[in-house]
Formats: structure tokens, C-alpha cells, sequence
């Protein structure tokens, strides 16, 4: 860890040893950020860093979250391997959330304990102890309220999909108030203008000018 004026600052090595969780655990509370608050990162020397004591005071109020742990089947064989919906069964849920998890896990999702390879797909089998024990790490999120499978919503990305990207009516006004100038000179304008590489202002001018010809 780095200190500063007084202060702790980890970066995400330092979180994982200060935390005791997994890198990839830290790393979905990160890119959750704008959903759970997640303190904001500083760079120092060109890598990012959490001050500790913030990010300490916010993971506690994370984890007292109210959750709903209602639905979930404490009976059976804890050492019993589930196929996928058995594994929905005893959380209470659709079987499309365990098929969800297999693509984007939540934070501590755990591993399966056996692997079936069948003819066009895997299925993975996890424990009711697995299960039992995930649910009651509150940094899993499970039962939170408005809880869904880890990931974008997917209602919420076909709406961003169907909606226009502001950015090429940007770009597409820079390409006529720059009459005659290359992609790459217009793209640079817009990058220190707007933000984000060239390359991505590249690609925008494209899709502006291939709207302009439809």
C-alpha cells in the first residue's frame, strides 16, 4: 500500500489481500460501480488506488444491504451435485438466472464441483452447501432487492441498441463544418474535443457518413 497525505491508498493487489476476496470478485464490484457507489479510484504512478479507509466504510454498508433470503431450500444433502435447475430449485429461482450465471458470474459464483460435456453444451453441477454458502456471503448481492442475473439487463441494452449514438451526430457535424479534411484530422479534432482515442472517433465518422449516403 501507498501512503498519501496521511492516508492508505491500495491498489487492487493491496484489496485483494485487504479484503480476502478474489480478484474477480473485486473486479465486478468495480465495473458495478455506478449500481452500489463503489468509492472512486485515484491514480498513483499510473495504477489505480482505493483509499482504504473509504473503501472499507463503504464495503460495510454494501454488505448490510437488506436481502430476502426467503426462497431459498435449506432442506436436502448438502453434499448432493445439482444439475442447473436443481441448482435454481434450491435458490428459488427461474433455471434461465443459473444459465445466465454460467455466462457472466456474480461475485463468488462458485466453481462446479463436476462438469458434464453433452453433445451441444456443458452442464455443471454445484452442491446445495456451495449454494447455501453463497447465498449468505452478502457480497454476492442474491436477494437483494430489484436482484437479477450478473450483467447488463438485457431490456436496457436492446433500448441503448435501438436508440441513436449522440456521437455520430457529433461526428457528423464536425465532418461538414471540416470540409475536406482527412477522417483522421476530423477524428483527432473530435478527440480533444469530446474525449475518448481517434480510433474510436475513426469509426463514428464512418457509420456518419454511411448515414449521410442512405
Amino acid at each position: 500500500m501507498k501512503t498519501v497525505d496521511g492516508r492508505q491508498w491500495a491498489n487492487r493487489e493491496d484489496l485483494i489481500a485487504h479484503s480476502g476476496y478474489s480478484r474477480d470478485t473485486l473486479r465486478k464490484l468495480w465495473s458495478d460501480r455506478k449500481a452500489n457507489g463503489h468509492p472512486a479510484a485515484r491514480d498513483i504512478d499510473g495504477v489505480m488506488h482505493w483509499d482504504v479507509g473509504v473503501w472499507d466504510a463503504w464495503f460495510k454498508e454494501h454488505c448490510k444491504r437488506p436481502r430476502d433470503l426467503s426462497g431459498v431450500d435449506r432442506t436436502g444433502d448438502p453434499d448432493e451435485p445439482l444439475p442447473p435447475a436443481g441448482q435454481a430449485r434450491v435458490l428459488g429461482v427461474d433455471p434461465a438466472r443459473i444459465t445466465q450465471y454460467g455466462k457472466t458470474p456474480p461475485p463468488e459464483w462458485p466453481d462446479p464441483v463436476h462438469v458434464e460435456q453433452l453433445r451441444t453444451r456443458t452442464r455443471e453441477y454445484r452442491t446445495r452447501a456451495q449454494l447455501w454458502a453463497w447465498v449468505d456471503n452478502p457480497v454476492s448481492g442474491f436477494g437483494t432487492k430489484g436482484g437479477r442475473p450478473s450483467g447488463p439487463d438485457p431490456k436496457k441494452r436492446e433500448a441503448k441498441a435501438k436508440a441513436p449514438d449522440p456521437r455520430v451526430r457529433l461526428a457528423a457535424e464536425a465532418l461538414a463544418a471540416l470540409p475536406g479534411r482527412k477522417a483522421g484530422e476530423v477524428a483527432a479534432a473530435l478527440a480533444e474535443r469530446h474525449g475518448q482515442s481517434v480510433d474510436t472517433w475513426k469509426r463514428l465518422i464512418t457509420q456518419a457518413r454511411k448515414q449521410a449516403r442512405q
